[in-house]
C-alpha cells in the first residue's frame, strides 16, 4: 500500500469510529427516559445538600459567657413563659420586642410581661396610616410621646419605609422625607433610639439568575426581591438613610443588620467614623459575618463600643442564640449558621473577654439607659 493510499485508510477509519460513537451515543439518550435519573444527569439546586467530609473540634456552647441584651426581637407571636425559659436558659437577661407599637397594642404586650419586671421592654414605631394627613409629623411626633410616656423606650423603623410606604399616588415615601424629621429630632430630645432597618442584602437588589448568591431564598421568598424600577436601588435607599443620620447628630440610631452592609464592613468602618451617634447590630447577618472571620473579628476589636448583640427572630429559639454564642465565644471552623441566607457555613471570631462584655451587654444597657 502507498503512502497516499494508507493515508486516506486512516482517515477514512477515523471518520467511521467518530460516526460510530456518535450513533452509540445517540441511541443510548433514546434508548434512555428523559426523566429517569442518571449518574450524569445535573442535580435540581434544592436536591444538592452536599454532607461536609471535614472533621474538626466542635465547641457548643449553651449560655453566653456574660449576661446578654437581645437587642432585635419579636414578641407578637411569642407565649411569655416560653420567652422567659429560653431566656433563662441561654442567659439572656433582656429583650427588646420591636413589637410594642402604640396604644393599646403597647399596653397588651407589656401586661403580658407584667409578671416578669425587668425583663422584656418595648420598642414604639411610626403610625405610617397618617403619612398622606396634612399633620401627618405631629400626629406622629404625638405618637411617640404618647407611648414613650407609656413605657416604650425606643423607636423601631422597618424597611417599609423606602420600600412599601406610598403616597395616594403611588409615590414611594424616602427615608430622608422632610416630613419625618420631627420624629427624629423627638427621638433625640427625648434620650431614645432609633432603630433602623434600610433596605436588605446586597443581593436582593440585583437580577435573579446564576450569579445572584441568595438565589435560592429569593425563589422560596418572591417578595424579598427588589429589583427594577419599582424600587430604588439599595445605594439609594442608604444614601437617604445616612443623610437622616448626619442631619440629625443629637440623636443615637442603631443600624439594624450591620447597617444593612455586613458584605462590606470597609464602608460600615466608614460609617462608624463618620457619625459618631451610629450603633450597629447584627441580628440575621450571622451568614455574611460568619464567612469573613478575619475582617470580621477586626471590625468587632475595632468597634466594640459601638457592636449590639441580637439575633432578630420571630420565634425565639435556643438554638439560635447558641450559634451566635458559638460565633462570638469560639474559634470553631465551617458549621452551620442556622439562618436561611447563604448555603455556605461560618466561621467563630473568638474576641477577649472585654469585647464580649460590651457586644453582649454593656453597648446595650447605655443606650437604653440601664447603666446609670
Amino acid at each position: 500500500m502507498t503512502v497516499t493510499k494508507a493515508s486516506r485508510f486512516l482517515r477514512l477509519a477515523k471518520r467511521i469510529t467518530v460516526f460510530g460513537l456518535a450513533a452509540v451515543a445517540l441511541a443510548s439518550s433514546i434508548a434512555q427516559p428523559a426523566d429517569k435519573p442518571t449518574e450524569r444527569q445535573a442535580l435540581l439546586l434544592g436536591q444538592f445538600k452536599p454532607q461536609p467530609m471535614l472533621k474538626v473540634p466542635e465547641n457548643l456552647v449553651e449560655r453566653s459567657k456574660f449576661p446578654c441584651i437581645d437587642f432585635h426581637g419579636h414578641l407578637a407571636r411569642m407565649k411569655p413563659k416560653e420567652t422567659i425559659a429560653i431566656m433563662d436558659d441561654c442567659n439572656v437577661k433582656l429583650f427588646v420586642d420591636f413589637d410594642g407599637r402604640w396604644g393599646e397594642i403597647l399596653e397588651k404586650q407589656k401586661a403580658k410581661y407584667r409578671r416578669w419586671p425587668g425583663r422584656v421592654i418595648h420598642f414604639t414605631r411610626i403610625p405610617w396610616r397618617f403619612i398622606n394627613e396634612p399633620d401627618f409629623s405631629e400626629r406622629a411626633v404625638k405618637s411617640l410621646e404618647e407611648s414613650v410616656k407609656a413605657g416604650a423606650r425606643g423607636l423601631k423603623v422597618s424597611k417599609a419605609l423606602g420600600l412599601y410606604v406610598r403616597e395616594k399616588a403611588g409615590k414611594l415615601i424616602a427615608v430622608n422625607d422632610l416630613r419625618l424629621d420631627p420624629v427624629w429630632a423627638k427621638c433625640g430630645e427625648l434620650g431614645i433610639p432609633v432603630a433602623i432597618h434600610v433596605a436588605d442584602p446586597d443581593a436582593f437588589f440585583l437580577p435573579l439568575d446564576g450569579r445572584n448568591e441568595q438565589y435560592e431564598a429569593l425563589v422560596r421568598n418572591p417578595l424579598w426581591r427588589f429589583y427594577g424600577k419599582d424600587f430604588p436601588s439599595k445605594d439609594t435607599l442608604l444614601g437617604q438613610r445616612n443623610d437622616v443620620i448626619a442631619r440629625h447628630p443629637k440623636t443615637t440610631f442603631v443600624g439594624l443588620h450591620v447597617a444593612n452592609r455586613p458584605e462590606n464592613l470597609a464602608e460600615v468602618a466608614a460609617l462608624l467614623d463618620r457619625y459618631p451617634n451610629l450603633y450597629v447590630e447584627f441580628g440575621a447577618r450571622l451568614s455574611e459575618l460568619g464567612r469573613q472571620p478575619y475582617t470580621a473579628r477586626d471590625f468587632f476589636l475595632k468597634y466594640s463600643d459601638r457592636i449590639l448583640f441580637g439575633i432578630d427572630r420571630g420565634s425565639m429559639s435556643r438554638f439560635q442564640y447558641r450559634v451566635y454564642f458559638r460565633f462570638l465565644e469560639t474559634r470553631d471552623e465551617y458549621f452551620h449558621h442556622g439562618g436561611g441566607l447563604g448555603r455556605w457555613r461560618i466561621y467563630g471570631i473568638h474576641p477577649p473577654d472585654d469585647v464580649l462584655k460590651k457586644v453582649y451587654y454593656k453597648n446595650a444597657a447605655k443606650l437604653l439607659g440601664l447603666d446609670k
